[in-house]
């Protein structure tokens, strides 16, 4: 049994004549009862019965067009799935994430790809960027996002968007009386530098700062991250430099103040895929990062 076969069983079973089901089918009536015959023969048992006026439905035939219909039904699903995954609309997407982007701009564009594609799984992974470049290269995830990247062969570099930096500060520091802070004016206060690992990272940018206004900074402690960066700045242990999406971490005991005149003080959040992928689920998320990005 082939599907041509079931898609003209079909037709004859639905018009009880072979005359009007070989018209809907565009055909000729001899093959047509050429197939239904070669049909029957395989299955060993007859489909119709011929009467003066068309055919009948014989038990089996009745039993075979329930499952013909399941047949057709499966078919034209799994043509539909097809069409969608080939459209990026269907399928999964694995996404390294670190830092504090996963603060604000990433959930939003996660978002924003779920609410435009609600059948392509979204799934996880908390890396940092050797991870991230390690698991493009295994195909272990689509797209990777992260800050302070270089070039690197066969990994394509896209911006996303360029965030100021702003000063987080204990509340009851004594800067935290200004509108807006000047970089010369840390100076002389500990600071607290996050995130350690791969270079380069945030820490250089921040230190390349500071040696432009003509100081190293006083670090007083290092974090891994910026959610226990700014846990620090909240216990006294420092100010820190954060990027503006690091101040959607509303802890209490932390201030946040703009700096001043320090245009050049921002910070990229970048992301990472495949140059040879030509996935039309990756094209679609980056639709979204392109629109949504803000750069």
């Amino acid at each position: 049994m082939n599907f041509r076969q079931i898609k003209y069983f079909v037709a004859v079973a639905q018009e009880l004549n072979f005359g009007r089901a070989a018209l809907a089918l565009n055909i000729s009536q001899p093959p047509l009862t050429r197939q239904i015959q070669q049909l029957e023969e395989e299955i060993g048992a007859p489909l119709f019965e011929r009467t003066a006026k068309g055919v009948t439905l014989t038990q089996a035939g009745e039993l075979l067009l329930q499952e013909s219909l399941n047949i057709q039904s499966l078919v034209e699903q799994a043509v539909e799935r097809t069409q969608r995954a080939a459209q990026g609309k269907l399928g999964r997407i694995d996404v390294g994430i670190f830092g504090s982007g996963v603060l604000s701009m990433i959930p939003k564009l996660l978002l924003s790809f779920r609410t435009a594609y609600p059948d392509v799984n979204i799934v996880l992974h908390t890396m940092n960027k050797t991870e991230q470049i390690e698991a493009l290269r295994q195909r272990r995830i689509t797209i990777g996002f992260n800050r302070m990247l270089e070039s690197i062969p066969g990994i394509r570099i896209e911006l996303v968007k360029t965030e100021p930096l702003l000063v987080a500060l204990p509340e009851g520091h004594p800067l935290v009386a200004e509108e807006s802070i000047p970089l010369a004016a840390l100076k002389n206060h500990p600071m607290v530098m996050f995130p350690t690992g791969v270079k380069p990272n945030f820490i250089d940018r921040v230190m390349d700062l500071c040696r432009q206004e003509g100081y190293v900074p006083n670090v007083s402690q290092e974090a891994g991250d910026a959610v226990t960066g700014v846990a620090l700045v909240a216990s006294g242990f420092g100010l820190a430099l954060v990027p503006e999406s690091a101040t959607s971490l509303r802890l209490p005991g932390v201030v946040y103040r703009p700096l001043k005149n320090a245009p050049h003080a921002v910070v990229d959040l970048s992301c990472i895929y495949r140059e040879d992928d030509v996935s039309p689920i990756l094209a679609a998320f980056l639709e979204i990062v392109r629109a949504d990005g803000g750069v």
